[in-house]
């Protein structure tokens, strides 16, 4: 198994043809491969193949239908189409083609390929009269031009006796396909990433904390973003609902001396290391054993200082290792962030400031500015799925800059 298609999502759209059977050694190839697979049938395809069959190698139940029996549930092709890293149409029969190409949305498949804002691949497969037909000629080269890929069909017998092109590509193929438009993506292959996400929780009493805002989002899409590009991603999360992909590991920890120590064990055998967390200044000096009761009057507690994860950290790095450092600030922000760009060693920081509306905690979105010893790089407000891949990218380059002044 190559890890180009180790944990993608995949989903495969399987038509009516004679080819379909052969979507079941794909399944099963590209299951090998470590991917995450789905497949969706048109209920005619289910006369070509049995859905039992593409579930079982699946390990996920086949989908046809947009509605789920008598119970009303539906198959939400939204969800679907937003789920998948790369969707293939295999076997393509000219009748789905020509329903992609005029965006006719009659069964689920069509209403996912519609919805699906990921790369899309196309395998034709048909007699040979019916593939050199100019309307399926023209069909192809029109799902060319909306950005879908056609992985061309192959020659050989076909279902007719006849000999000539209209074969869908052989399995082994198309897996090929896949792993040569995913391998450039990982530019960060081999390298060992370890992040921090999430709140701590820094305990008063067995049911008191103190905590923070802190949702983790930001961490696990950057954690995301860095398996996507081939990295052996660890990530250390504080408290947090927050799902990584299958290919991250997640190290989970509750208080800020929990996190300190198992960052400072990972931390000697990593290239890249990003601290999104939000870690707690100070920490109880003494932790009840048991609940504290309400009494009259007040309550003070008194607090120490936790240990400055990233600023430790800063002061073991290695000349080859990378440091990225986060700062939420309320005032004086660039300021503040270009501090702690120095004091704690970071090759840049990424500012959050929380005057910009949409950034922060619990939001979906973020508008950061990138601070390195050079310069500042503004960006706008976007996802933070997308303003990881830009952190992730801003990252890849520096890497790479600094090996061309090695090699120079």
């Amino acid at each position: 198994m190559s890890v180009v298609l180790k944990g993608k999502k995949i989903i495969i759209g399987v038509t009516a043809s004679i080819a379909a059977y052969k979507a079941a050694l794909l399944v099963r190839l590209l299951k090998k491969e470590g991917a995450e697979v789905k497949v969706i049938m048109t209920e005619a395809a289910q006369e070509f193949i049995t859905p039992l069959t593409l579930a079982t190698l699946s390990e996920n139940p086949v989908v046809s239908a947009f509605v789920k029996g008598p119970t009303g549930e539906w198959n939400n092709h939204v969800d679907l189409g937003l789920w998948a890293d790369v969707m293939i149409i295999a076997p393509a029969t000219a009748n789905t083609m020509a329903k992609m190409v005029t965006g006719v949305c009659d069964n689920l498949l069509q209403a996912v390929y519609l919805s699906a804002r990921c790369p899309v691949f196309f395998c034709p497969a048909m007699d040979l009269d019916m593939f050199v037909h100019p309307s399926t000629q023209h069909n192809i080269s029109v799902l060319q031009s909306y950005g879908n890929k056609l992985i061309d069909a192959e020659e050989g017998t076909l279902a007719s006796g006849l000999e000539g092109k209209g074969r869908m590509a052989e399995p082994e193929h198309i897996v090929q396909e896949l792993k040569d438009f995913f391998a450039p993506a990982l530019s960060l292959l081999g390298k060992k990433v370890l992040l921090t996400a999430g709140p701590t929780r820094e305990y008063i009493d067995p049911v008191r904390y103190i905590t923070n805002g802190s949702t983790g989002k930001m961490g696990y899409a950057l954690a995301n973003a860095f398996a996507a590009k081939g990295a052996e991603v660890t990530i250390v999360s504080g408290p947090t609902q927050q799902v990584a992909s299958q290919n991250v590991r997640v190290i989970p920890v509750q208080t800020a001396e929990e996190m300190y120590a198992s960052v400072e064990e990972h931390f000697d055998g990593t290239d890249i290391a990003v601290f999104t967390a939000a870690v707690a200044d100070y920490t109880p000096a003494e932790v009840s054993n048991t609940k504290i009761k309400k009494q009259e009057g007040d309550m003070a507690i008194a607090m120490k200082r936790t240990k400055d994860i990233a600023k430790e950290m800063g002061l073991k790095k290695q000349p080859q290792q990378f440091t990225v450092g986060f700062a939420l600030e309320t005032d004086q922000e660039e300021q503040n962030a270009q501090g702690k760009l120095t004091r704690k060693n970071f090759d840049f920081i990424v500012l959050n400031s929380l005057r910009d509306k949409g950034a922060g905690f619990g939001h979906d979105t973020n508008q950061i500015t990138i601070f390195d010893h050079q310069q500042k790089y503004p960006f706008p407000l976007k996802s933070k799925k997308e303003v990881a891949e830009d952190i992730v990218s801003f990252l890849d380059e520096k890497i790479k800059a600094r090996a061309a002044d090695i090699n120079a």
